[in-house]
């Protein structure tokens, strides 16, 4: 499936569309794909649903329908989708609860008559070695057991998992890591969204699609990047994991998420987040967000934000 040629957006007919959905709309990707959706969807066909109220009440912008609904609601999910044609489940973000949460909504996607769900899922999930794969590989088999029509997007890593770093990196004059030489096939977070609008408006056929960024790079040379733009100099230091994780908590992280974090450089390491098959660009269209071009954002918004 990855080496066939994708349609352009262009040749669907998006007014055909009844209704599409988001869970987690407020999220960073759930908020990137609603501002890409109301360009070629109208506004008054999406729905935008959240769990937080207050958060949600800032999407109304966009002109979507907000309705509040949690994962762990299947009640209110089940109302918010009433009328809705195509829902994107987007990953939970609560490690250790996805598959119950992810379950309450393939559930009430099929009590609401949904005729396409999209699912954001992980790089080669069902070989995977990274502690996240499994609750997505469980995640997957539900939504094949539901008998609902299905798209599932295997995303890869998002870019911006590292470019967040940027500042402690030049705060500290390295940037830290237990990735060692492993290639990591990144790309934009813009770029998993542009691809989940694609799947919500008929552009790929349903099956499952490992996505990942057109050139994979190393921690060094993230580091190296980082380096050229702002002509400081932050080589890469290759942690073991055990350190790294103890230099993520020094720097606020919870501890399960440093923990998770230092663990899945060292899967890094051994290959678990490369793919070159191109997948993410022929589905989207476009060349995927270079290196470049995400440290110059990354950059650009730490201004911004001192």
């Amino acid at each position: 499936m990855q080496n066939q040629p994708f349609p352009s957006l262009s040749s669907f007919n998006t007014t055909s569309i009844p209704s599409v959905a988001i869970t987690g709309a407020t999220g960073q990707l759930g908020r990137l794909l609603l501002e890409q959706l109301v360009i070629d969807v109208p506004a008054t066909r999406v729905v935008a649903l959240a769990r937080d109220a207050a958060k949600a009440a800032e999407l109304a912008r966009h002109g979507a329908s907000v309705r509040v609904a949690s994962y762990d609601d299947p009640a209110a999910l089940a109302r918010s989708l009433v009328g809705v044609d195509r829902l994107l489940l987007i990953s939970s973000s609560e490690l250790g609860r996805r598959v119950a949460q992810h379950r309450n909504v393939i559930d009430a996607a099929k009590r609401s008559g949904v005729s396409l769900l999209v699912y954001t899922s992980l790089l080669h999930a069902d070989t995977s070695p990274l502690s996240l794969a499994s609750e997505h590989v469980e995640t997957e088999r539900l939504i094949r057991m539901s008998g609902l029509p299905f798209i599932i997007l295997r995303n890869g890593w998002y870019t911006e998992n590292y470019t967040v770093s940027i500042p402690a990196a030049r705060a500290n004059r390295a940037f830290l890591g237990s990735a060692g030489n492993g290639r990591i096939s990144w790309a934009a977070r813009a770029d998993y969204a542009a691809a989940a609008k694609v799947a919500l408006t008929g552009g790929v056929e349903p099956g499952t699609y490992e996505l990942a960024g057109d050139d994979a790079g190393t921690l060094r040379d993230l580091a190296a990047e980082i380096t050229r733009q702002t002509g400081e100099d932050i080589p890469y230091r290759d942690l073991p994991e055990a350190e790294f994780c103890g230099a993520l908590l020094k720097g606020g992280f919870p501890a399960p998420l440093a923990a998770g974090f230092a663990a899945w450089d060292v899967d890094a390491a051994h290959g678990a987040l490369l793919d070159e098959s191109r997948t993410l660009s022929r589905l989207i269209g476009r060349p995927t967000t270079s290196l470049a071009e995400s440290v110059r954002q990354a950059l650009t918004q730490a201004r911004f934000q001192s």
